[in-house]
């Protein structure tokens, strides 16, 4: 079945040709009542062919040759159907054409999308019909091995990785990925992630995790050890929102502290498990995520640890919010994009303790240092260190339990490269809180056995009424700004504007490079 193929030449297969589609389209309008006729009679003949009877006869896939043919079969279900959804009107055989191709797309094994041939079924066969055709898939795989390598500069920390990919490999779309890496700040990092779609629908996936690692928190004075593993299902809405619902088990370790390390450290140090449930909702509609000039993004997360059987020695409910959103400015006079544009982000969280296992009404242990908010850094509160917003022990940021923070920036294009480029100048201003539970009891004690629910509410609302009341840390400055398909990278000169005893600006340049800035 991989012999030459041609694009069909019947008078169905042409009704398909987008070029006549954006003819129909783009006469929408017009002042003149001669074209207003016209577009409308060439809408009527277009909307007339559309109703007329097309059925699919046969399906012929070419170049799938590392795709296994019983994953694939419940795919043409949008083409084949049972009688009462069979497509049966060139109308709908275009619409399931289109479904299949982005059903076959979504599954990231191809280069480039399907193409699709179309040609009267041969009269010569007793069991077609005038209406059939038969419908030939051109597919275009991607390698099943992709090797890469190299270091990365961002953040404070320089790095060298190295990851693997295998793709499809048992034929049904399946994913293997193995990391590597190690840098000046992460010791060390490896991972392994197998990730398949569910039923052929490439909508919905299932992926298993394992992960150790070990990085230093130079902001606290000690470094992190992680092993754990995680198992995910994720999926796609109809409005395209991704959802995903994880369970993950780490080992995690508080170790290598620094001689000068604060008692809040030295506290928090050693092991602790954590077994926890997390639910993920992302919606998208930014028109470039990394450099977006109109649309808006929502990221909601809420993670459950320690309660009922979940098990491990750490329990409590923790929930983030993430909205960011761009406008145009149009410039008057100038069609088209200006490349301008003004931009927001906001976020907010709060970790509430609660007690382990199925004592609702038990003691709940205080958060701990690996589970804390940290605030401020290049991608983050910029203008900021690593972890330079919020409450401090000594020299050491021992993170909160509640935060909030928020930036606005005006992009602006580069006078010599203009509004195409992925390049911009940038004018921001941002700020937020981070405040931790007041833990004390009503003699002004702090319990090691842990809270009672009745401490851990009056201490919530009173870190809910100082993060409302109180002045933000505020910073701003300019930068530049280059979006990569892979990710953002900001050069930035930030003056800090307003903040608390403690805490640590920084007044100069910062380089931040990630995918999720504020």
């Amino acid at each position: 079945m991989d012999g030459s193929l041609e694009p069909a030449s019947s008078p169905a297969s042409r009704l398909a040709d987008p070029e006549v589609l954006h003819k129909v389209d783009s006469g929408a309008g017009n002042a003149s009542s001669h074209e207003d006729a016209k577009e409308r009679r060439m809408a009527q003949a277009v909307a007339d062919q559309m109703s007329m009877p097309m059925t699919v006869h046969q399906v012929r896939l070419h170049g799938a040759t590392n795709t296994r043919r019983g994953f694939l079969e419940p795919m043409f279900a949008s083409i084949f159907g049972d009688e009462a959804s069979k497509p049966s009107t060139v109308g709908e055989v275009m619409d399931s054409l289109r479904i299949l191709s982005a059903r076959l797309s979504g599954l990231q094994i191809l280069k480039q999308p399907p193409e699709f041939f179309m040609d009267a079924s041969p009269q010569t066969n007793p069991g077609t019909t005038p209406s059939d055709v038969d419908v030939d898939i051109r597919v275009h795989e991607l390698p099943r091995f992709k090797l890469q390598t190299g270091t990365d500069v961002g953040n404070g920390e320089g790095s060298a990785y190295g990851s693997l990919l295998w793709r499809n490999m048992f034929g049904g779309a399946e994913m293997l990925t193995l990391n590597a890496k190690a840098g000046t700040r992460t010791r060390s990092a490896y991972s392994a992630n197998l990730s398949a779609p569910v039923l052929s629908n490439p909508d919905m996936r299932i992926s298993l995790e394992a992960m150790a690692s070990a990085a230093e928190k130079p902001w606290a004075s000690h470094e992190e050890v992680l092993k754990g593993g995680s198992t995910k299902f994720s999926w796609l809405d109809a409005q395209r929102d991704s959802h995903s619902i994880e369970y993950s088990g780490t080992w995690r370790q508080i170790t290598g502290l620094a001689a000068t390390a604060s008692p809040t450290v030295r506290t928090d140090a050693g092991d602790s498990i954590k077994s926890a449930i997390k639910y993920t909702h992302i919606r998208e509609r930014r028109d470039n995520p990394q450099l977006p000039q109109s649309g808006y993004m929502v990221r909601s997360g809420l993670e459950l640890a320690g309660v009922g059987p979940l098990g491990g020695d750490v329990a409590f409910s923790k929930g983030e919010l993430e909205m960011g959103g761009a406008v145009p400015i149009p410039l008057p006079g100038r069609p088209g994009p200006s490349g301008m544009s003004i931009g927001g982000g906001f976020r907010m969280g709060m970790l509430w303790p609660l007690p382990i296992g199925f004592d609702l009404f038990g003691k709940a242990p205080p958060s701990r240092l690996n589970d804390r908010f940290q605030l401020g850094g290049p991608t983050d509160v910029r203008g900021f260190k690593l972890g330079g917003i919020g409450p401090h022990d000594g020299q050491d940021s021992v993170g909160g339990d509640m935060f909030a923070a928020g930036s606005v920036n005006l992009l602006m294009p580069l006078p010599y490269k203009g509004p195409e480029s992925a390049m911009r100048f940038q004018v921001f201003a941002n700020g937020g809180r981070l405040v931790a539970l007041k833990s004390q009891d009503r003699r002004g004690e702090t319990s090691s056995a842990g809270l009672d629910v009745s401490t851990v509410r009056r201490g919530m609302f009173t870190a809910m009424r100082e993060l409302v009341t109180g002045r933000p840390t505020v910073a701003a400055g300019v930068g530049l700004v280059y979006a990569h398909p892979v990710a953002r990278f900001e050069l930035n000169f930030s003056l800090p504007v307003d903040l608390r005893r403690g805490e640590v600006g920084t007044k100069g340049f910062q380089v931040g490079v990630g995918i999720n800035l504020l």
